[in-house]
């Protein structure tokens, strides 16, 4: 049985305007007794059409960080970048551009601040 036939278009939405695109996706941490508001320091816009978004986790999705430590010692919260992308426009390119800034903001942190974040060029929605 052949399957030669392209389907795609069956399912996707046309993509004649701007769409949104997660870039980045991953958590950031620091220890319960250290006083941090890191969904107040750190979310923001970090360049034009690009927004970075910190929120407070109830808890963590792991029991251990790779190091040992029980994550319910810390303070977990989720981050995600995105970008508002034009037609045409390279969302990969994007994080390559604003990386730098968003790895600034993170290292002004209190040296007691982890983070991990992975590459996640999807759309939202």
């Amino acid at each position: 049985m052949s399957t030669d036939r392209d389907d795609r278009d069956l399912w996707e939405e046309p993509t004649d305007g701007p769409r949104a695109v997660k870039l980045l996706q991953g958590y950031v941490w620091h220890p319960k007794d250290q006083d941090l508001e890191l969904d107040v320091a750190l979310t923001g816009e970090v360049a034009p059409r690009i927004h970075l978004l910190v929120d407070e986790m109830p808890r963590a999705p792991f029991t251990f960080f790779d190091d040992g430590t029980p994550s319910d010692s810390q303070v977990i919260y989720q981050l995600t970048l995105f970008a508002k992308v034009e037609p045409g426009e390279d969302p990969g390119k994007l994080l390559v551009e604003v990386a730098p800034a968003v790895e600034a903001r993170l290292e002004a942190t209190p040296k007691s601040v982890g983070w991990q974040l992975m590459e996640d060029l999807r759309d939202i929605g």
